[in-house]
């Protein structure tokens, strides 16, 4: 019999519970406490309004502190400096998590990724979330308004915030990452 990755058995019970109960059956667990429950976003005009409902629905529903980074309106931006903003606020420490939107969500997660300390996440589904929460630690989701709808985001961001990071193994190789950051070979 083949071997069942962890990860793919949590994506098919997610998949059952939303099918029998719908998305909301699987209620996210209170944030952790005091500074940690802060979360930066931001985004350009082509995810602002994605940003702007997801702003809501981490506040209202999650219950998590949210401090928005940009852009407030659908006037053309620079993707870079929202992306720059909110990675900034997570390296600094001043938020826990970071959620970058722009239209496709790939030049936001490359401009988040150049921010030293941050490990930027673009996902498109539940598998690549908790891959990136629980193998690679990351600390900031890139998300694509033309790729992902808001009940998906809303799902990719529950996750995002609720899935711990595994350690382990994966701690060496986060580590790894993290080095190359610093200019090691």
């Amino acid at each position: 019999m083949p071997e069942i990755r962890e990860s793919e058995v949590r994506r098919l019970v997610v998949e059952a519970v939303e099918r029998a109960l719908g998305p909301e059956a699987d209620p996210a667990p209170p944030p952790p406490a005091g500074a940690a429950r802060r979360v930066a976003i931001g985004s350009d005009h082509g995810g602002y309004e994605l940003k702007q409902w997801l702003a809501g629905y981490i506040r209202d529903e999650l219950g998590w502190a949210v401090h928005d980074c940009g852009t407030h309106s659908t006037e053309a931006v620079d993707y870079p400096d929202y992306a720059a903003a909110v990675a900034r606020e997570v390296a600094g420490g001043k938020c826990a998590r970071g959620i970058v939107v722009d239209a496709a969500g790939i030049g936001s997660t490359m401009a988040a990724n150049k921010i030293p300390g941050v490990r930027c996440a673009l996902c498109h589904d539940d598998a690549t979330v908790i891959n990136g929460r629980e193998h690679n630690d990351a600390n900031v989701l890139a998300l694509g308004a033309r790729v992902v709808n808001r009940g998906l985001s809303q799902r990719l961001t529950r996750l995002f915030l609720t899935t711990p990071f595994a350690g382990g193994r994966h701690e060496r190789r986060v580590n790894k990452i993290m080095a190359l950051e610093r200019g090691a070979r």
